[in-house]
């Protein structure tokens, strides 16, 4: 059974900073790669940050780029988000997504998500 179960959020401060986990199982972690999403209120979903299934690549939404990053435990199969200087317009649910081939010729492409965790920014 497929699982990824995201923790760490919470209330923080304008300033403050959290650090999200996405913790793994049921799949071969280490071959996927691993992003962050994140929905705010009465908005859509958007991405937030991606790294490759090694760890070796890392992208990010250029609102983002400088106060974020993604980061991986191969061995732990957890990903992280560490997340600085947060803004009131950080507040949303991040969501943690796996996604990587079904097979060694990667004819179809496999995607999971996690159930998400809240993030305010708030004084």
């Amino acid at each position: 059974q497929v699982q990824l179960v995201e923790s760490g959020g919470g209330l923080v401060q304008p300033g403050g900073s959290l650090r999200l986990s996405c913790e793994a199982s049921g799949f071969t972690f280490s071959r996927y790669a691993m992003s962050w999403y994140r929905q705010a209120p009465g908005k859509e979903r958007e991405l937030v940050a991606v790294i490759t299934s090694g760890g070796g690549s890392t992208t990010y939404d250029d609102s983002m780029k400088g106060r974020f990053t993604i980061s991986r435990d191969n061995a732990l199969n957890t990903v992280y988000l560490q997340m600085n200087s947060l803004k009131p317009e950080d507040t949303a649910v991040y969501y943690c997504n796996a996604r990587g081939c079904s097979n060694s010729m990667c004819s179809g492409i496999l995607e999971y998500w996690g159930q998400g965790t809240l993030v305010t920014v708030s004084e």
